[in-house]
């Protein structure tokens, strides 16, 4: 996928330019406040790990895309490093009215891609068990659950999962 590419009225990209960040962050508290019932500390905890990414990103081995329709966010998804060999998948998003189009698929197949590309020799991420869409698109693209646990977070009791793909041997 090149910079600015576009899929019927979405467009792709992975230059990140002011207002981005607070964009995903905006995005991401209120559909988790809607679908989920998450209280305002899910958008703390959000905010804090994009801060910490925007702080310390390395262009060679980290990106995150965005999806957007023209001055409106409608996804994201972050690849960031956890070791030399280690990658996290972060911030996958979809927002409800873009879902079904296949959006999720290809930002999660452009993590893969660009995390072999850049050297990793495994992929991991951190969802909620109760997200089922997102994990059927995790599954769909090879990682295969690897741990979970009960948690309480963000005003709920959740089951934290974490999932995990080799990319090298």
């Amino acid at each position: 996928m090149a910079e600015g590419t576009s899929e019927g009225e979405v467009r792709f990209r992975w230059d990140l330019r002011p207002g981005d960040l607070g964009a995903v962050l905006r995005l991401h508290g209120l559909l988790y406040a809607r679908e989920f019932g998450f209280d305002y500390t899910f958008e703390g905890y959000v905010a804090e790990t994009l801060a910490h990414f925007s702080s310390l990103i390395d262009p060679a081995r980290e990106r995150f895309w965005l999806a957007e329709v023209p001055d409106c966010l409608v996804g994201s998804i972050a690849v960031i490093t956890r070791s030399e060999a280690v990658a996290q998948l972060r911030w996958l998003l979809v927002d409800p009215a873009f879902r079904g189009r296949g959006i999720g698929g290809r930002l999660v197949r452009e993590v893969v891609t660009f995390a072999r590309g850049a050297g990793y020799r495994s992929i991991f991420l951190e969802t909620l068990k109760e997200l089922t869409s997102a994990a059927a698109l995790y599954r769909s693209a090879g990682f295969e659950l690897t741990s979970e646990k009960k948690c309480l977070l963000w005003g709920r009791e959740l089951t934290d999962q974490r999932y995990d793909l080799r990319l090298a041997e």
